[in-house]
């Protein structure tokens, strides 16, 4: 990571987190999603982590090894930003 947001930066005033933009999240509820036993909904809010926040947010919610293990559920909901997280997960953060 090269400059994460500040924790305290991530969420409005009411807790929502502010890069989840189109929907009423907070992080509590982001990371019970992230831990939900169906890979459905695992892949969808793992997509929609990636989409939107900042990457260097992104190992402050999933490790990298979760993401590696992940990809087939998220991989289809990452539209336009799939080059990068492939080859940031490929060559970026595991050093290949």
């Amino acid at each position: 990571m090269i400059a994460p947001t500040p924790p305290r930066d991530l969420v409005d005033a009411r807790g929502r987190l502010t890069f989840l933009w189109d929907v009423d999240v907070t992080r509590p509820q982001l990371e019970a999603l992230l831990r939900d036993p169906d890979p459905a909904v695992r892949g969808y809010w793992l997509g929609k982590l990636l989409r939107q926040a900042k990457p260097d947010d992104v190992p402050s919610f999933v490790s990298i090894p979760s993401l590696l293990e992940e990809w087939p559920h998220f991989e289809r909901y990452l539209g336009h930003s799939r080059p990068m997280w492939a080859w940031l997960l490929k060559v970026g953060w595991r050093g290949e």
